[in-house]
């Protein structure tokens, strides 16, 4: 922590290494939010077929 955090030069990107590893972080989170299902969803779908006798 005593010294400046390293950068990575790219044609006219400057970031910060840590920087560029929190937004890969957050981007894969953000694309394992798509892909999961709702805690529950397939509970309230199974309980409301149930609850439906034209179903």
């Amino acid at each position: 922590m005593n010294q400046p955090a390293p950068y990575l030069h790219w044609g006219f990107i400057l970031i910060s290494l840590p920087n560029l590893g929190l937004i890969a972080f957050m981007i894969a989170l953000f694309v394992v939010a798509l892909f999961l299902p709702f805690p529950g969803r397939a509970r309230r779908r199974r309980s409301y077929q149930e609850s439906d006798p034209e179903r």
